[in-house]
């Protein structure tokens, strides 16, 4: 899109600008004018659905965001928990979805850059970074370049400014050939009453821009990130951001020096909408107005007109009101870490953005209008007619394997279950010397100094469930986060949720999206979890085909005690394997049915959220007092590869496992329910987790022993754990390589 600063705003214009007729005529009767370009591109970028959430609102407020711990929920930069010992931990999620798509390793490095401003910005120091990865078919052409390119971005971003990424997820489906999903998490640490919010108070109070200087990278990023993509959408490199990590360090530390003083009164992060969203969220949230003097502003290139300087998206930025005796003090801390730091407007008591070049007024417009007065919609939702097809499968139909070894070598080799070695291995998820279990476990956790306490997190969503039916998908998705959590000890404090959909205007897209939340919500009330920040990216579809419904939560555990924690593998030879919930698996919208069949369809599995929660305390109370030496998560793959897992530690080591027959043993071993956890323990100590189980009414079954070199399920599989882990091992990059 061009951005010229003058010229007839016409009905193209209007559209090119992402804005409907009636959107156009609202922005008239707001201003009571016409409104000049420069005005048409704020409303443009604050409407966006990235920024105004004008889809969405309605139904987010149905999730629970109060908790006794909580201090900031939804609103925020960031979410906001109190963790005792007079601190706290700030996360959120956010997406980079569209420029990782057309720019990988740009796209993905700006989204860890821009998540990790999201969280310093509240005066935390980022102490833990999580990504979770949809990509197309791994035997797309264009895969291997999406994924090398994304997962460079955020090695390369992440590990020069020295947090640590510890986890994550990444999978791979035809559905995202043409629309990958990136979405990035941050986990930062604060003192409880040092924590800073983004507000602009203070009539005449200075509004300094600090950090990077402003260039036309990521013009009209935030409207672009609010389409849909057609096949020009490469075409667009110049909406995406380009990122300095070394910058962004300089700009971290210069930050939490400054917050350290009492010379800010509020501040906020560039990201989505640069200049302008930042002065008119401030804004908004104070009651207040902002002027704002562009042609102070720091640029790299020349000729910059206000309306790409109000619209830029350029990296490592931050806008802050501070007290009009401090801005000497800030400047001298900034010049420290070589980071500009100059006066570009002030705070106003008329709630009004008002925008001035060289003094001559360029825009004005009421906060409101840009904020509260943002169209909200309630979109016609509606089940799609295929449905009922896609939900139907008759088991019985499907022809039995003639190999269960085979079977469990393919699955073990599915890009969906392979080892995701490969791609941690490019992270830095030691340094800051906190990291306690690394990626490849259920769960990362990271050590809380000064403490006996740790921090634990994951990032979980199955979009194939989602598709099949959103509501047991969202609530799965909740459930699962919850349980990995569980599996490592933690207690879920809350979660942080990525919202990935496809068009909102297609009723079978926003029924998908109601129902997902649902059944999130279902969720987070039963676990007692609640949702203090997130993210809602719409519009993931490339030429009308929309990707599967993809809701991620991330969600943060607490440990009190961080050296009482278990890990998914197997570890002395003699201890029995117990399966805490029930044995049995449903082959409905599983791994196996897509990678043997090749079909999606059925039911996901059920989630009863009564086992669920009875699980997880059975698990996490097991884990405190001591008694296990292992616990994994049951999920893609069933019980046979979740007890495959079980075998690949260091060194690896076997296991023999008994199973009474149910029905179909593809089934039975390789079907996917919800609430079961693999443990081994002492067999001294069994009657003590039984006794933990009968009281929560949780399923308790020995299912074997570990020992031997091979991993034996009755007369089914009877495999070397060695070539096992040699499949799973290799499988990932061998493909995408």
């Amino acid at each position: 899109m061009s951005s010229p600063d003058a010229g007839p705003v016409t009905p193209e214009v209007v559209r090119a600008h992402g804005l409907t007729d009636q959107e156009y005529d609202e922005i008239r009767r707001l201003l009571g004018r016409e409104p000049n370009l420069t005005e048409l591109g704020v409303f443009s970028v604050m409407w966006s659905e990235h920024c105004s959430y004008k889809s969405s609102r309605k139904h987010l407020g149905q999730f629970p965001t109060e908790g006794p711990r909580v201090i900031h929920g939804p609103g925020e930069n960031a979410g906001v928990m109190d963790i005792g010992d007079g601190l706290a931990v700030v996360f959120k999620i956010e997406s980079h979805n569209h420029p990782s798509f057309i720019e990988p390793y740009q796209g993905a490095a700006t989204g860890v850059g821009g998540i990790l401003r999201d969280v310093f910005t509240m005066g935390a120091r980022p102490i833990a970074s999580l990504n979770s990865l949809r990509f197309g078919d791994i035997r797309h052409p264009k895969t291997p370049y999406l994924v090398n390119g994304v997962v460079g971005g955020i090695g390369g971003y992440g590990n020069c400014i020295g947090v640590p990424t510890v986890g994550g997820d990444v999978y791979f489906d035809e559905c995202y050939d043409a629309n990958i999903l990136v979405n990035a998490f941050t986990l930062g640490l604060v003192e409880r009453d040092r924590i800073f919010t983004g507000k602009a108070r203070g009539s005449g109070n200075p509004v300094m821009y600090v950090g990077s200087k402003t260039g036309r990278d990521g013009v009209h990023g935030a409207t672009m990130a609010s389409e849909s993509f057609s096949e020009d959408s490469e075409q667009r490199r110049p909406t995406v951001q380009v990122g300095d990590p070394f910058t962004e360090k300089l700009l971290l530390e210069a930050c939490l020096e400054l917050m350290k003083t009492d010379a800010i009164v509020g501040i906020q992060d560039m990201g989505a909408a640069g200049l302008t969203s930042s002065a008119v969220e401030m804004a908004g949230r104070a009651g207040s107005g902002v002027e704002l003097e562009v042609s102070n502003v720091p640029l790299r290139e020349q000729g910059m007109t206000p309306y790409e300087i109000l619209l830029s998206e350029s990296q490592e930025r931050m806008l802050l009101v501070a007290h009009p005796e401090s801005v000497e003090q800030v400047q001298a801390i900034f010049q420290r870490w070589d980071l500009d730091a100059v006066v570009v407007g002030r705070v106003i008591d008329e709630p009004v953005f008002r925008v001035l070049s060289e003094g001559r007024e360029v825009a004005s417009v009421p906060v409101a209008a840009l904020t509260d007065a943002a169209p909200t919609y309630d979109r016609p939702a509606a089940r799609p007619a295929r449905q009922g097809d896609l939900q139907r499968l008759d088991a019985d139909e499907l022809p039995r394997p003639e190999s269960m070894n085979r079977v469990l070598e393919q699955l073990l080799e599915s890009p969906n279950i392979a080892s995701r070695e490969w791609v941690y291995r490019q992270y830095d998820h030691y340094v800051r010397s906190n990291t306690v279990v690394a990626p490849g476990a259920d769960a990362a956790v990271v050590r809380i100094k000064g403490t006996s306490k740790g921090l634990a997190v994951t990032v979980d969503c199955n979009g194939r469930h989602c598709y099949l039916d959103p509501r047991t998908g969202g609530m799965a998705a909740v459930a699962e986060a919850a349980r990995n959590l569980a599996c490592v000890g933690a207690t879920p404090l809350g979660l942080t949720d990525c919202l990935n959909f496809g068009n909102p205007e297609k009723e079978e897209v926003m029924w998908q999206f109601s129902q997902a939340i649902l059944g999130m919500r279902e969720a987070c009330l039963a676990l007692e979890v609640p949702v203090v920040s997130g993210n809602v990216s719409f519009y993931n579809e490339t030429e009308g085909a929309s990707i599967h419904p993809t809701p991620t939560v991330a969600m943060v555990g607490l440990l009190e005690d961080v050296e009482r924690i278990a890990t998914p593998w197997f570890k002395e030879e003699g201890d029995l394997v117990v399966l805490l919930g029930a044995a049995g698996g449903e082959l409905g919208g599983s791994e196996y049915l897509k990678v043997v069949h090749d079909r999606v369809a059925g039911m996901p599995p059920a989630v009863d959220l009564a086992l669920e929660r009875g699980v997880q305390r059975t698990c996490r109370t097991a884990v405190e007092t001591g008694l296990l030496s292992s616990a994994h998560d049951v999920s893609e793959g069933g019980l046979a590869v979740a007890l495959a897992e079980a075998c690949f530690g260091d060194p690896g080591v076997g296991a023999v496992i008994e199973l009474e027959p149910d029905g179909r043993p593809d089934a039975l071993i390789f079907g996917e329910a919800h609430s079961r956890i693999v443990v081994s323990l002492k067999e001294r100590d069994y009657g003590q987790l039984a006794d933990l189980a009968l009281k929560e009414k949780v399923p308790c079954a020995v299912i074997g022993r570990v020992g031997g070199s091979r991993l034996i399920i009755g007369d089914l599989v009877q495999a070397p754990v060695e070539r096992l882990r040699n499949l799973w091992s290799t499988a990932l990059e061998r493909c995408v390589k």
